[in-house]
């Protein structure tokens, strides 16, 4: 059973649906951490799925696991009904899809669906939109919330901005990896509201690991540290979920820093557009901005707290076992 969520009117109706068996091929572009759970849990539902990524080890796993191995995107595009992409900036996704020369846009048929799981912007959606709509291929803004570990489980939540039509026809194919499946409203409304959560929870993380160092170069213990916050006013989810492993020294990139950075960047730039002013969320990206430069990209988005420590000579952590 999946949940499926209609958001309108500020409420929220709920129904639940059985899953549909979804009988077309799909191509997907980008098997990093949210991709290669995906199609995992497509190819255990039976679906026919092309992949393709930059990364061999990543397209032999997909491979073992059913998957059929495509030799380019344009490919993808002439042999898909449902063409997904999953990579990195919204720049990448023009290039494959729209640019003149490079884009498999010239390669679809009128009615095919092109699904961007992407986490891009307001401007990226616009565009798409209106060059899928001129060439007469059905767009779908679909990014996604949670981590990794929950698109291997098949539990993502996906934010869907368009038309219930498109909606339905993709409903059965995004049960096969989704938990919670939310309309939030027309295309474009999607991405929004993603940078949006992205921006709160990035921020957070941020705060919390320059208080964290703060609190160890003043010499706190960094166990009672945790435990009070935890138990109070600043307790949050993404603390819930990385602080205690950011003083682990665990920086595991299930969510990796140099995507922080460009989602709040994607963030910014849309809220200087909107005309509002976005102190809070440019020192958010240029604390970020800062700790890639330093050479923590690659790295879970707590290891922003490397900034930090480089900074004041103290590393945050649990107390050492004596």
């Amino acid at each position: 059973m999946k949940a499926i969520y209609a958001l309108s009117n500020g409420g929220a109706d709920r129904k639940m649906e059985e899953n549909v068996a979804f009988n077309k091929v799909v191509g997907f572009v980008g098997l990093g951490g949210m991709g290669s759970g995906l199609v995992k849990n497509m190819l255990l539902k039976g679906i026919t799925v092309h992949v393709l990524d930059l990364d061999p080890e990543k397209v032999k796993l997909a491979e073992s696991r059913g998957a059929i191995v495509a030799s380019s995107v344009r490919d993808m595009a002439r042999s898909c009904d449902v063409l997904a992409f999953c990579i990195g900036k919204a720049e990448d996704v023009q290039k494959l899809t729209i640019d003149s020369e490079t884009g498999c846009l010239q390669d679809m048929k009128p009615g095919q669906i092109l699904l961007d799981h992407t986490t891009t912007s307001p401007d990226h959606v616009d565009l798409m939109s209106k060059a899928c709509e001129k060439a007469g291929i059905r767009y779908c803004e679909a990014p996604m919330t949670r981590t990794p570990i929950h698109a291997e489980q098949g539990c993502v939540n996906v934010l869907y901005g368009g038309d219930t039509v498109l909606l339905e026809d993709l409903r059965p194919l995004f049960d096969t990896y989704a938990e919670n499946i939310f309309h939030v409203g027309p295309s474009g409304h999607a991405i929004r509201l993603k940078l949006i959560h992205n921006f709160i929870a990035f921020a957070n993380v941020a705060t919390f690991c320059e208080g964290f160092a703060l609190a160890a170069k003043e010499g706190l213990d960094m166990t009672k540290v945790i435990d009070i916050i935890s138990a109070a006013g600043g307790k949050s989810g993404m603390m819930d979920l990385y602080g205690r492993k950011t003083l682990e020294r665990d920086f595991t990139p299930h969510m990796a820093l140099e995507w922080a950075e460009k989602d709040v960047g994607y963030y910014v730039r849309w809220l200087e557009k909107a005309g509002l002013p976005g102190f809070l969320a440019s020192s958010v990206h240029q604390t970020y901005s800062l700790a890639s430069i330093m050479g923590f990209g690659q790295e879970g988005c707590t290891a922003v707290i490397k900034a930090y420590e480089q900074l004041s000579g103290v590393e945050a952590s649990f107390p050492k076992e004596k």
